[in-house]
């Protein structure tokens, strides 16, 4: 995991997607949704997401959408956060991309994504409470498998909160990583919807 505020653009690595090296060595375990990363490694910008099915609330209750759906094809903004409810997600998180999703949009941005590792029953009652609309998808890691296969996630017991994601945003163009910015523990200084706009 990172030790402070990552910030990294797709322009300052130059990778081959598919090659494998001392500083890009990932290992990817995928048995259904048991998905990792190398314990010692997180997603870095050049990174593609892994393969991972998640929920969002549908018509009929919560829906199964994986991260194909997701991002393939799109240039997405997701952005996560430790929980729904919690003060600053709700007071400053979500609130900053729902104010600027059309400026978002307007920079090329096909689609928001807001993830906590919550329930979709969660997610949806929280949207519905900040007025997302159809600003913002709110997408439940309810098993933090995602959160897990990127090595972003934090334990959070002493808190009482358990296993969670870290906070963080990052913009996906067609399933690759090209920005990531990661919050230190308790910190919210640079994955905020001004700095994604900075990025686009």
């Amino acid at each position: 995991m990172h030790a402070g505020p990552l910030s990294l653009r797709g322009g300052s690595i130059d990778r081959q997607q598919d090659a494998v090296t001392p500083g890009n060595r990932r290992e990817i375990i995928a048995a259904s949704n048991n998905i990792r990363m190398d314990a010692e490694m997180s997603i870095q910008v050049g990174d593609r997401l892994p393969d991972v099915t998640l929920h969002e609330m549908g018509e009929k209750g919560p829906q199964p959408v994986t991260t194909a759906e997701l991002f393939n094809g799109k240039k997405v903004v997701l952005f996560a956060l430790p929980g729904a409810f919690t003060p600053t997600c709700s007071a400053h998180h979500l609130p900053g991309y729902v104010v600027k999703a059309d400026e978002l949009r307007d920079k090329g941005v096909d689609s928001i994504i807001c993830l906590s590792v919550n329930d979709a029953w969660v997610m949806n009652a929280w949207g519905e409470a900040q007025n997302v609309e159809d600003r913002v998808r709110m997408v439940a890691d309810g098993a933090a498998a995602f959160t897990k296969a990127i090595g972003l996630d934090t334990d959070m017991s002493e808190r009482g909160f358990g296993l969670r994601s870290q906070r963080y945003a990052m913009i996906v163009d067609d399933g690759v990583v090209t920005a990531l910015h990661v919050e230190e523990p308790r910190k919210f200084e640079v994955s905020g919807a001004e700095s994604m706009l900075a990025e686009l």
